[in-house]
């Protein structure tokens, strides 16, 4: 009898900073989506596909859902929503160890409008005793009919097989859409640019994390397979450059070693990254400023 094989879309959603790229990568086994304890790190739309005997699942990270404060806060908002939209199943992230207010409320209010089956993912389950599970799970249930639900901790890496058996109840039946060994459809240079992005968002506090855009400039092999990267980090504003660069650029230096190892990890080559930083004044609220970083 020959086997069925499933495949389907699966939009991960969920307040900022509950964890969404953390058990991205976890089920992965690769580093794709950047991660920060800081809000608003997943700016785009990020496809990962998982690909096992039985079935492909393609993981689409977005962008948390929150109400927004600028023009960038617009085009993350609109592109988390139109996600929901495409997909065959959304998992809702939350995060067990805050209380559920006004943040997952005003998701839940979104969810209403997708008739989209929905799996509640209880993550952070390691910071939590068990005995307070069960009660985070019923003040969820009480507000909405979700069809699973699955508790996990994505940084352990615990009851992550529970929580792929649930997802596969809910696939129909289909084909594979993408060669087994693709595990993401984002261009290296653009990985490139998040985990230079990242390394600032770990570094720096206050205004500077979002104020951050990084552009990879350039990207070639040398003939000793080294690999050349000129990026450069964007602020917007003169006294931000001075922060990141730092006293007798150190700060810099710090972003850049962090930033090779990763990159190092993902090209499997040496890397010689070369850093750069500049102002683009106010550049989250202009409209040809935020399309030139990819922002349509």
């Amino acid at each position: 009898m020959e086997k069925i094989h499933k495949s389907g879309f699966i939009a991960v959603i969920g307040r900022p900073n509950v964890g969404k790229s953390t058990l991205i990568n976890s089920l992965i086994g690769q580093k794709i989506a950047i991660m920060s304890d800081k809000p608003q790190t997943t700016r785009n739309k990020i496809l990962c596909v998982l690909t096992q005997d039985d079935a492909q699942i393609i993981f689409i990270d977005t962008p948390g859902i929150h109400k927004p404060k600028h023009k960038l806060g617009e085009y993350m908002l609109h592109a988390a929503e139109n996600t929901l939209k495409e997909v065959d199943v959304i998992l809702f992230v939350v995060d067990a160890t805050e209380d559920l207010g006004a943040g997952e409320l005003y998701i839940l209010e979104r969810l209403q409008a997708t008739n989209k089956p929905v799996i509640l993912v209880v993550n952070k389950l390691d910071k939590i005793t068990k005995q307070q599970v069960l009660p985070i799970i019923s003040r969820y249930t009480e507000k909405y009919p979700f069809i699973g639900v699955v508790p996990i901790s994505a940084k352990e890496k615990t009851n992550l097989d529970g929580l792929l058996v649930e997802i596969k109840k809910h696939l129909e039946e289909g084909p594979q859409y993408y060669p087994s060994d693709m595990v993401t459809d984002q261009p290296e240079r653009l990985i490139v640019a998040e985990l230079v992005r990242e390394k600032v968002l770990i570094l720096t506090r206050e205004e500077i994390p979002h104020a951050i855009a990084v552009d990879v400039d350039e990207m070639t092999t040398r003939s000793n397979e080294d690999v050349y990267i000129r990026a450069t980090i964007y602020v917007e504003r003169d006294s931000q450059k001075g922060i990141i660069i730092g006293a007798k650029g150190t700060l810099l230096k710090e972003i850049g070693a962090l930033a090779r190892r990763d990159i190092e990890t993902l090209l499997g080559s040496k890397i010689y990254l070369d850093l750069w930083v500049k102002v683009k004044k106010d550049w989250r609220n202009r409209d040809g400023a935020l399309k030139s970083f990819g922002f349509e």
